[in-house]
């Protein structure tokens, strides 16, 4: 069994750790080992991530609004290009429910200011370089373990996951489903 050690700071801001009972769980000098993968109902644990511009963004510091959290496989790539332009196409739609748009691959900081350059991106992008998040997240990895999934997280604005969808292959499929879920969180 992996197990990703985290630190026990949650978004709520308590000392305590407020994981679901699904998860498999052992707490030892302030950390949390977790060996399985985030649900919905679950409180996001808080994790600190470089953004396109070098500079550390801290998730529970996003929390107050929702926020869609989407794991995709690489800059730059057809699919990924594809999802990522959708996302910025409906940034304003997504603006008007007070929702934050994240990304989040294992590129390089400079890999993603490359891509949101190109594309004009107008969100966020983070690097997981070592693929930590995605890990605690559980998303899944295809192709041997060799490629990311492509899944989105609905975090409404308590840090509570509310929808996670599922889907590599249908990438403008993701901001739909983020839509059609922040519009029923009102």
């Amino acid at each position: 069994m992996i197990y990703l050690q985290i630190h026990c700071s949650f978004l709520l801001g308590s000392n305590e750790c407020p994981i679901s009972s699904s998860n498999h769980v052992s707490k030892t000098e302030n950390t949390l080992q977790m060996s399985n993968k985030i649900t919905i109902g679950d409180t996001i644990p808080n994790f600190t991530l470089l953004d396109q511009n070098g500079v550390g963004v801290t998730i529970k510091d996003k929390i107050g609004k929702p926020l869609v959290i989407y794991f995709y496989p690489k800059d730059d790539t057809p699919g990924c290009t594809k999802e990522a332009c959708s996302f910025r196409d409906q940034y304003d739609v997504f603006g008007e429910y007070g929702t934050e748009i994240i990304g989040i691959s294992s590129d390089s900081p400079a890999s993603h200011l490359k891509f949101a350059k190109k594309y004009n991106l107008n969100f966020t992008l983070l690097s997981d370089e070592n693929g930590e998040v995605e890990k605690l997240f559980g998303v899944p990895r295809t192709a041997l373990g060799l490629i990311a999934g492509r899944v989105t997280y609905i975090i409404d604005k308590n840090g509570v996951v509310r929808h996670i969808f599922n889907s590599l292959l249908n990438a403008e499929k993701h901001v739909e489903e983020s839509l059609r879920i922040i519009k029923s969180l009102e």
